[in-house]
């Protein structure tokens, strides 16, 4: 008699559908998330259209943002806003002469129940970080914030931690005061993708803020209107904006220029192109355009390229002004 072995029953091979990449945004949707931004914030920060989309923008592109201005002005209400818009955490540093860089980016302790030495994260570790008055901290702590802002990571030892994306250093400074402060040193400033100010409002702006302060503070009832994921994405998409090479000659022929000026002590640095370029492109997608025009390079090009100049110390240029040589610069695009 023969033996049968049964065979088991085989299972039905399941055939996944491919897996498609995730279409990222579109210009026109980040567009409509970089206006509810702009249209929230302004909720607080009155009469500074200009300002708010030009914070947004830096946002979009990845960078930090150097406010230089006098106190009261809503320098810290606009980093709130902003992070509070995008649904993002947000810490504050109050620079002072003691800060030491470990107050900024955390240190190792030892906990006295376990026994073990643990990590204790500084306020560095946030995704929207306001240095308030970076002059007023010693050059040590203010050098403590380089590889945070150009790489998005801090080592403590020999561990290296990423920070959590988005991640936007919003830094102030008084221009006025100088007693007890130290300047930002060229790489400090190198890393902040444009600098602005805010000044005083107008009249009827400065009414209207008294009335709306009249109850409560408008910061005290913001709501986010996304959130930090869908910030990402805009990033993402903002690096999809075109970009022709005309248009890279141009923004490589106004930073060469600086270069050359006889009037600087230090030009405009690789970055300084990398940052008009990218600068550019979040302004594009902000108004919903697929890529990047002239006029986006002109209108930018002063805020992303004079804080990084230094003016020559030649007695015959005692008298020159960054913002001259920018605008100089500017002018080679019309020259064949």
């Amino acid at each position: 008699m023969a033996l049968v072995i049964a065979q088991p029953d085989k299972k039905p091979k399941v055939i996944l559908p491919p897996v498609t990449p995730s279409k990222g945004l579109s210009p026109a949707e980040v567009s409509a998330i970089a206006q509810q931004v702009i249209a929230n914030v302004e909720k607080v920060i009155v009469g500074k259209h200009e300002q708010v989309v030009m914070a947004v923008a830096v946002l979009m592109a990845e960078g930090h943002l150097l406010i230089e201005d006098v106190p009261g002005v809503a320098k810290t209400m606009l980093a709130r806003a902003l992070a509070l818009s995008a649904g993002a955490t947000f810490k504050r540093i109050q620079c002072t002469p003691d800060l030491q860089p470990e107050d900024v980016l955390g240190e190792a302790r030892l906990d006295a129940t376990t026994g073990r030495t643990e990590f204790y994260f500084g306020p560095l570790f946030s995704q929207f970080v306001l240095v308030d008055e970076i002059n007023r901290a010693s050059p040590r702590t203010q050098s403590a914030l380089l590889e945070a802002m150009g790489e998005s990571s801090v080592t403590a030892g020999n561990v290296t931690y990423r920070l959590q994306k988005p991640f936007m250093v919003i830094a102030t400074q008084n221009p006025v005061e100088q007693e007890g402060t130290f300047f930002l040193p060229e790489a400090q400033k190198d890393r902040f993708l444009i600098r602005m100010s805010l000044g005083y409002p107008l009249l009827a702006d400065e009414k209207q803020m008294m009335e709306r302060f009249q109850l409560q503070h408008p910061i005290e009832t913001l709501q986010p209107i996304t959130t930090p994921d869908n910030i990402t994405k805009c990033q993402q998409a903002v690096r999809e904006i075109k970009v022709s090479s005309d248009l890279n000659d141009a923004i490589l022929k106004i930073v060469r220029a600086t270069r050359e000026h006889p009037a600087l002590l230090l030009g405009a640095s690789p970055r300084a192109s990398l940052g008009l370029f990218r600068a550019a492109q979040a302004m594009a997608a902000i108004e919903g355009k697929d890529c990047v025009s002239m006029e986006h390079i002109q209108s930018l090009a002063q805020k992303v390229l004079a804080h990084r100049l230094i003016v020559s110390r030649d007695e015959k240029f005692k008298n020159a002004k960054v913002a001259d040589v920018v605008n100089e610069a500017l002018r080679t695009l019309a020259a064949p």
